[in-house]
């Protein structure tokens, strides 16, 4: 059985990323876990020190599944579309993962950094594959940071949008996310690909 201090960052993790950070106290997630808020406290001296530790298993979560897809070896298109089906399986399985990372980016400050922090070989390792793409002629000829950013914003936007999805007439359900998910590759290889 794992110990209080892992059930409390999972059970933050949750908290932090399906309902908000600002919509979670330390005495709900205490009382959801059925333990003290000095229980957290224990083990966590603030809300913010426990933030920054989920933000830490979050970034750790999507950098392994994506650097996962990235070693399949996939070269052009496909390699985007491999980081793309993982990207939304993770949405599937974890949606608190990356409901986490979507809320810390929105928010900025040290969290943002923290996570940026923690994503930047993954982040250089994408922008050297853009780089290489679009001087290949595979990819249209556009600034690939701003690329990247734009393959971001789309992804993690479409995989964790369920009010969206919902004001759309769309239950965000499995049927729903992978059918956002074929939509959201034949986009960016519209997008991208040179004809």
């Amino acid at each position: 059985m794992a110990g209080t201090r892992e059930r409390v960052l999972y059970a933050a993790l949750a908290a932090f990323g399906l309902r908000g950070y600002d919509s979670t106290s330390l005495d709900e997630l205490a009382a959801g876990m059925g333990i003290t808020k000095q229980a957290i406290l224990y083990h966590f001296s603030s809300k913010e020190e426990l933030l920054h530790s989920v933000i830490e298993i979050a970034a750790q979560e999507l950098a392994g599944a994506l650097s996962e897809a990235a070693r399949s070896g996939a070269r052009g298109f496909e390699r985007i579309e491999d980081i793309v089906k993982a990207t939304f399986s993770l949405a599937a399985r974890r949606p608190e993962v990356l409901g986490l990372v979507r809320l810390v980016s929105r928010q900025g400050g040290s969290g943002a950094a923290e996570l940026a922090g923690a994503m930047n070989i993954m982040l250089s390792d994408a922008l050297r594959f853009m780089e290489s793409e679009i001087e290949a002629g595979n990819f249209r000829r556009v600034e690939p940071r701003m690329l990247l950013l734009a393959i971001y914003s789309a992804v993690i936007g479409v995989a964790t949008e369920p009010e969206i999805m919902r004001a759309l007439g769309l239950e965000p359900d499995v049927r729903s996310l992978v059918r956002a998910r074929r939509e959201t590759i034949l986009f960016l290889k519209a997008a991208l690909v040179v004809n």
